[in-house]
């Protein structure tokens, strides 16, 4: 299974979108097919507004990906029939005042050092970013830090945020695999197949 660490650069309009819905989900327009057809169960997303130019979230993706287009994010730029998603369990949302500067933690990031130090930003043009395990591993253990501390540590429910493991379908545990599935072959979401 997958362990990739991507970024996800939104405008201020859908990050409100996937926090209404929980981030629960998250769909890519045609131009990001290939890449969303590549993510698998255990994958991780870090969610950057640009607006805001802040890190506001991180969510493990659930589900391989699937085709729908329910019309509930706004068009960006290339993204503009976004039909392609995965499904997500949040980890770290973040209260707005808590956000995560970029101005101050981005130009410690791996991931930008190819840019001219006073261009860094640019780097996050793009809506997908495959980051270095390292940047988000940083980035996120920056919200852990902000997070409240647990009163009660010994009923810790399995482990550390972000510490979730997919729990897999009949398919899985009888050692068959969903590697023929794709997002072009996909019409339902994964709960809804049998």
């Amino acid at each position: 299974m997958g362990k990739n660490f991507w970024m996800i650069v939104e405008t201020l309009e859908n990050y409100e979108v996937a926090r209404e819905i929980g981030f629960s989900e998250y769909a890519f327009g045609p131009r990001y097919r290939r890449r969303a057809e590549r993510m698998q169960p255990n994958d991780r997303f870090l969610f950057y507004v640009k607006d805001l130019r802040k890190w506001v979230a991180t969510a493990t993706v659930t589900s391989p990906c699937f085709e729908n287009n329910r019309g509930i994010w706004k068009p960006n730029g290339s993204m503009m029939h976004r039909r392609y998603n995965v499904e997500l369990s949040p980890d770290i949302v973040l209260k707005e005042k808590d956000f995560i500067d970029a101005l101050v933690l981005g130009p410690r990031l791996e991931y930008v050092k190819r840019w001219a130090p006073e261009d860094w930003p640019l780097a996050f043009f793009d809506v997908l970013h495959l980051l270095p395990q390292r940047d988000f591993r940083l980035i996120e253990g920056e919200m852990r830090r902000l997070l409240p501390r647990r009163r009660n540590r010994g009923n810790r429910g399995g482990g550390r945020p972000g510490d979730r493991r997919y729990s897999q379908g009949p398919d899985q545990a009888n050692g068959e695999s969903q590697g023929g599935r794709s997002c072009r072959n996909s019409a339902t979401r994964p709960a809804d197949r049998d």
